[in-house]
């Protein structure tokens, strides 16, 4: 399929997401997470819905590319223009703990989802990619750094120390059709001498090897979906699974999947690729379905 004619697919697809789907119900999420019961001493993930993840490092809270309303796109009074949810979010904006730190990969509308980041203050953090600040001009967060390739922000919070890395992935990170000039990232945390990997969106990509040389990473958080037709700027299953264990990791946890339909490949495809691809190390999964907690061994 020609870009050209997958863009006027894509076209048609989100005419029926407006009039068509917009009758369609949201299933419920396969689990509901419970972190007024995680333990501060341990490194524990839960995957919210699409690339949002709520992370505990050691007591402090993180929150990945926060999307939890029924829809994504573009925002107009009284309703939004673009994809319903085919997923519900396993925790709602009133259910998560404090957020000490939100990380933001890139300004897609799926990943920089206004509506939600109003819902936060000025107590809570921000990290993004370059050129991204402008879009959270009119929510409350304030404490806002922008990251380049290969810089480091170090945090302090309540409970302890953060230091954020951004590093190149390959996408692109343009909200509108002109705004070509913003940046996209992926993240290293390193925290009490425990690593993991917020990748955001990327297609295949060499750049992942280079961060075996900041030592061990437990856990790697890739997105595995959206790559038919989009396999310029989204890897597959399989794909995602090799720039892992490029860096390293010890455990995969598999999002941007099963929530938003953004691409032509069928609903359970990713995830079950994914699976078979580890079929013979299965155990390395953090977790499949939307809703499920993992807890990073010590």
């Amino acid at each position: 399929m020609s870009e050209k004619t997958a863009r006027r697919n894509w076209i048609a697809h989100l005419w029926r997401e407006w009039t068509i789907e917009s009758r369609r119900p949201i299933a419920p999420a396969f689990a509901k997470p419970n972190p007024a019961e995680w333990n501060d001493a341990c490194v524990t993930a839960a995957w919210l819905g699409h690339a949002t993840v709520l992370i505990n490092f050691f007591g402090i809270k993180i929150l990945t590319d926060p999307a939890l309303f029924s829809r994504i796109g573009i925002r107009l009074p009284g309703f939004t223009i673009g994809p319903k949810r085919l997923t519900a979010p396993a925790l709602t904006i009133r259910e998560l703990p404090k957020i000490d730190i939100i990380l933001l990969s890139h300004a897609h509308f799926d990943h920089i989802d206004v509506r939600t980041l109003h819902r936060f203050d000025h107590s809570t953090k921000v990290i993004t990619a370059p050129r991204t600040r402008d879009l959270l001009r009119w929510t409350r967060l304030r404490d806002i750094t922008e990251l380049r390739w290969e810089e480091q922000k170090s945090m302090m919070t309540p409970t302890g120390r953060i230091d954020i890395v951004a590093f190149r992935v390959k996408h692109w990170g343009a909200r509108m059709q002109r705004d070509t000039c913003r940046g996209y990232n992926g993240y290293l945390l390193e925290s009490k001498g425990r690593r993991i990997i917020f990748a955001g969106d990327t297609a295949l990509t060499d750049s992942f090897g280079d961060l075996r040389e900041r030592g061990r990473i437990g856990l790697a958080i890739m997105s595995i979906g959206a790559y038919n037709p989009w396999i310029r700027s989204h890897c597959t299953p399989e794909q995602a699974i090799e720039m892992a264990n490029a860096a390293g990791a010890e455990f995969i946890m598999p999002v941007h999947h099963q929530t938003f339909r953004l691409s032509f490949e069928p609903f359970r495809e990713p995830i079950e690729r994914f699976k078979n691809a580890l079929r013979h190390q299965a155990e390395r999964i953090a977790l499949r379905e939307i809703g499920e907690t993992f807890v990073l061994p010590l």
